[in-house]
């Protein structure tokens, strides 16, 4: 018996070590997790600035087909908001002074590309940027907070939203499509673990990822409460009476609809290589 544990054992070794086409190790995929952070663009950010940096994180299962092609199934959270007091060099847009926070849930399917050849535990091969192309469904509810108090702003229309007085205006979901686009590089570490950035900015269905899009509504839409004083909805769809005289004129231009809101995100992450193990075929 233990002569014939010492010929198997030497030939598997023969076999994966002698004249063979295949390595031996196949890496299947990866696991991995990131953190970082998280920005957006739309009717309050219209330059695309980059000064309100919010938080992100993320996992993600990568299936490999081949060293160079990868399939990957995303789940991301993100934090999301901006503010027209960051808008100064636009004083229509500074004195509007709407607001937006809202948490972002991401569920994506994705394809990557490697340029060039990745082999974890392979000295010349553990470095290679990549891009990724892929499409996504998100949740999300903006909120805004008015006199220290939250209120998601959906449900109140701030734009006529559900309102008889404006029946083509229907409130909009809280889930929205959302195609990724990225870009980003990974080292292996050895060949079980690897770290890496990527960056990927989201092109969405909604235009309301900031509760705003169209214009401002006639104030009849927002009913007073029972004891006579603004509602809410109405104090929170025009906010520039915070800052002096109100410009919400019924039909004047609350935001842009033709272009919908966008967001991005920066993470580092590391992921766990998933192998298995074959004896090559000979040549």
């Amino acid at each position: 018996m233990k002569k014939l544990t010492a010929i198997l054992i030497v030939s598997i070794c023969l076999c994966c070590s002698v004249g063979y086409s295949q390595e031996p190790v196949v890496q299947e995929g990866e696991f991995g997790i990131g953190i970082g952070a998280s920005h957006y663009f739309g009717d309050l950010n219209t330059r695309a600035r980059l000064n309100r940096p919010k938080m992100a994180a993320g996992i993600f299962f990568r299936k490999n087909f081949g060293n160079y092609i990868a399939a990957r199934v995303v789940a991301n959270f993100a934090q999301l908001g901006y503010s027209d007091i960051y808008n100064t060099h636009n004083e229509f847009m500074h004195l509007r002074n709407l607001s937006f926070n809202t948490n972002v849930w991401e569920l994506s399917l994705r394809g990557d590309f490697n340029f060039f050849r990745f082999l974890p535990g392979n000295p010349d091969f553990n470095f290679t940027p990549f891009i990724s192309l892929g499409v996504g469904v998100f949740s999300y509810d903006p909120y805004a907070y008015l006199q220290g108090q939250k209120y998601f702003l959906r449900p109140l229309g701030t734009e006529g939203q559900g309102s008889t007085l404006y029946p083509d205006r229907k409130p909009y979901g809280s889930m929205a499509l959302c195609i990724p686009i990225g870009v980003g590089f990974k080292y292996a570490v050895n060949d079980r673990f690897n770290i890496g950035l990527e960056i990927t900015h989201r092109f969405t269905s909604t235009d309301y990822l900031d509760d705003v899009s169209k214009t401002y509504v006639d104030p009849a839409v927002f009913p007073p409460l029972p004891d006579g004083s603004p509602s809410p909805a109405f104090l929170l769809s025009d906010r520039s009476y915070e800052l002096g005289t109100p410009i919400g004129i019924k039909g004047r231009e609350r935001g842009v609809d033709t272009n919908k809101d966008q967001f991005v995100t920066a993470m580092i992450y590391i992921t766990v290589n998933l192998q298995s193990y074959r004896c090559p075929t000979a040549y």
